[in-house]
C-alpha cells in the first residue's frame, strides 16, 4: 500500500501531502485564485529545501487549491511593498533556483504571470483543457520578469514568446501543447491525478539517473559542440559506476523491480 502522509492546517497558505515518493504541494489561498504572497514564498523555500535534502522524495508535484494554479503575484500586498519572493531563488522561491529533482506542474484553471512563470520553472506540466496561461504583466504597467522574458524564449518560439509577452494575452491548454510549454492535457479536474501518475513513473526509477539526466538536459543549453560530451561525461559517469547501476541491472536480469538506494 502506498503511504499517505498529509500536513495541512486552517490558515496554510502553502499544503504538503506524501504520497510514496512523490511530494504534492499545494498553493492554498482559492479565494484570491492562489495569489502569491510574501508568506507563501518563504514556506516554499522551506518546502523546496526539505524535499531538496530527502532521501526518501524523489519527485514533486505542484498544484492549486480550488480549480486554479496561480494567478500571480498578490497585488494588494505589492501595492503595501511585499514581494512573493526570496532573493537568489525568485517567485515563489522557485524560478531563480528550481530543485535538482524533477518537479512536475498540474494546471487547472489559471496559470498567470509569476503563476505562468512558476509553472515555466517546472520540468513538465500536465494542464485541463480547461487551462488558461497567460504574462498579462504589461496590462498593469509591470513586466514578466520572474521567468516570462528570460524562461519562455527557450520553452517556445521566440516569435511565442514575444507575443505573449507584449500582448498580455490569455491562451488555452491547446495552444500551450502546440508551442511545446504543456506536456500533456487532460480533462478538466483531472491534472492533479495525471500529474501524479506522471510524477509515480518517474519516480519508479533510479534517482541518480533521472537528476543526472535533467542536469544535463537543463546545463547543456549553454554547452558548445566540442565540450558537450566531455561535460556530459562528467556529470553521468558515475550514475554508471553506482551501486543503483548494479542494481538496475540485476533487478532486469532477476525480473522483480529494483530496489534503489540512491547510492
Amino acid at each position: 500500500m502506498t503511504e499517505t502522509t498529509e500536513t495541512t492546517t486552517v490558515q496554510d497558505e502553502v499544503l504538503t501531502e506524501v504520497r510514496g515518493q512523490v511530494l504534492i504541494i499545494t498553493l492554498n489561498r482559492p479565494k484570491a485564485k492562489n495569489a502569491a504572497t510574501e508568506n507563501m514564498a518563504k514556506k516554499m523555500a522551506e518546502i523546496l529545501d526539505d524535499f531538496e535534502s530527502s532521501d526518501e522524495l524523489f519527485v514533486a508535484v505542484i498544484t492549486g487549491a480550488g480549480n486554479t494554479f496561480c494567478s500571480g503575484m498578490d497585488l494588494k500586498g505589492f501595492v503595501r511593498g511585499e514581494r512573493p519572493s526570496v532573493e537568489g531563488r525568485g517567485f515563489l522561491s522557485l524560478t531563480e533556483q528550481p530543485p535538482k529533482k524533477p518537479i512536475i506542474a498540474a494546471v487547472e484553471g489559471y496559470a498567470l504571470a509569476g503563476g505562468f512563470e512558476t509553472m515555466l520553472a517546472c520540468d513538465l506540466v500536465v494542464a485541463a483543457d480547461t487551462a488558461k496561461f497567460g504574462i498579462p504583466e504589461v496590462k498593469r504597467g509591470l513586466a514578466a520578469a520572474a521567468g516570462g522574458l528570460v524562461t519562455l524564449p527557450q520553452r517556445t518560439h521566440r516569435a511565442v514568446a514575444m507575443e505573449m509577452a507584449l500582448t498580455g494575452d490569455i491562451y488555452s491548454a491547446e495552444f500551450g501543447k502546440t508551442n511545446g510549454f504543456v506536456n500533456r492535457i487532460v480533462g478538466d479536474g483531472q491534472a492533479l491525478d495525471a500529474a501524479i501518475e506522471l510524477a509515480q513513473t518517474i519516480a519508479a526509477n533510479g534517482p541518480l539517473a533521472v537528476k543526472a539526466s535533467k542536469q544535463v538536459i537543463v546545463e547543456s543549453a549553454d554547452w558548445s559542440t566540442e565540450e558537450k560530451f566531455a561535460k556530459q561525461s562528467a556529470i553521468v559517469d558515475p550514475v554508471f559506476t553506482s551501486a543503483d547501476a548494479k542494481e538496475g541491472a540485476t533487478a532486469f536480469a532477476e525480473k522483480r523491480a529494483p530496489r534503489w538506494t540512491g547510492k
